[in-house]
């Protein structure tokens, strides 16, 4: 008999703490715009569109330049959804605005890489979105803008620098087709 009692006990522990979460979960509204969430519809439906990208990549001012077909759009645009601005210990570090008709997202604070972030609407649709990544330490140094167009080209800029050694700049274009 007790044995069955623990075991009531037991369940009805691991019922209510999943309700718990279930509800926490769905407390924890954006503060910001869903980068992450937006990416992650743009992955699926460029999966399942297969288009054609013609994929310019330059070092140094070296270029080449290849048309594929894109099958890991997740790979692809990690970039992108690796700048979301929604993480927990970053609430509140954001100031919003509006300039040139985008919701601009800042923040000055020198522990958060994401500096801005720009999103850019034609009526309810995303028109572009820009990030600007600055990663700062004693040996490292990098700056890069990201800039996305759906269905059009994203475009990936980085200026690194490293202690001792000479910069470089990578510059990655994907022209869809």
């Amino acid at each position: 008999m007790t044995k069955k009692i623990y075991i009531a006990a037991f369940a009805l522990a691991l019922f209510s703490s999943c309700n718990q979460e279930k509800a926490a979960k769905a407390n924890t509204d954006l503060l910001y715009f869903d980068l992450k969430g937006y990416f992650k519809k743009e992955i699926n439906r460029l999966q399942q569109l297969k288009p054609t990208v013609n994929k310019t990549v330059s070092i140094n001012g070296t270029a080449e330049n290849k048309t594929a077909v894109i099958t890991d759009w997740q790979k692809e645009l990690a970039i992108f959804i690796n700048a979301d601005i929604n993480k927990t210990s970053w609430k509140g570090s954001f100031k919003t605005s509006t300039e040139n008709g985008a919701d601009v997202y800042s923040s000055d604070n020198k522990k958060i890489p994401v500096k801005k972030l720009s999103i850019l609407k034609n009526g309810s649709k995303v028109g572009k979105i820009e990030v600007i990544i600055d990663n700062k330490n004693i040996l490292y140094q990098s700056q890069d803008t990201l800039t996305y167009y759906p269905d059009s080209l994203y475009q990936i800029k980085k200026e690194q620098k490293i202690r001792l050694l000479k910069p470089k700049s990578y510059f990655i274009v994907g022209r869809l087709k």
